[in-house]
Formats: structure tokens, sequence, C-alpha cells
């Protein structure tokens, strides 16, 4: 093998992984949205078990599972400091039913969303 086939194939296989680095993050953003036109029942009522340390509890919910409704238990989970858990959830849309996955939300941002939001109020109510 010449000293320019190695380089070659060095240059072909740098450029192969920084293409593979990049479409990396386009894989993790991948979401799935489910509508349909069943209700889920109300939420099972339990007993949440006693905090444990630096974790925070997850709680249930009813999932599609393509034909019906299905009760996912609720979990503990290792906090995120910074963040805090928004649990799964169905929204009703125009007589359907969306499936929000639960997330971390950063606190920061809800809370400058919190504060623009209450802001605004203010401002509208001092109009009246």
């Amino acid at each position: 093998m010449t000293i320019r086939s190695t380089t070659v194939r060095r240059l072909a296989l740098g450029a192969m992984l920084a293409l593979g680095a990049l479409s990396l993050p386009v894989l993790g953003q991948v979401s799935v949205s489910i509508d349909i036109g069943v209700p889920p029942p109300p939420p099972r009522v339990i007993a949440i078990p006693p905090p444990r340390a630096g974790f925070v509890w997850l709680p249930g919910y009813w999932r599609w599972d393509g034909h019906r409704h299905v009760w996912m238990d609720g979990r503990w989970e290792a906090e995120r400091p910074g963040y805090h858990w928004v649990p799964e959830h169905w929204d009703a849309r125009g007589g359907r039913y969306h499936f929000e996955p639960g997330r971390w939300d950063n606190v920061a941002r809800d809370e400058r969303h919190f504060d623009r939001d209450r802001h605004e109020a203010h401002e509208h109510h001092d109009e009246h």
C-alpha cells in the first residue's frame, strides 16, 4: 500500500465519521404523535411509595397499545437537578385525544415563561 492510498483511506474514514457524528442529533429528535378517538379511563388512584432520596416519583398513566388503553405503573427515576418532570397526559383536541409523553423540563425556562405570563396578565389587568 502506498502513502497516497493510506492518506486517501484515512481522509475517507475521517469524512465518514464526521458525517455520522452530524447525523446523530437528527436521530435523537424523532417524535411520534398519537391521536385517537377513545378517551382514556380516569387515572388510577394509588398510594405513592415513601420518598427516596435523590429520586422523583413519576406517576402512572394510560398508554395506547394500538387497540386499547393500558395502565403503566408509576416509577422512581433519578432526579435531574435544574429540571422537573412533566407527566404523560392526554389532551382533548377537536373530539380526539392527543397523547403527550412525559418529559424533563428545565426549571429556569419554566420560570421565565411563568414570569412573562404573570407580567402579561398584570399589564392586561392594568388596562381595565
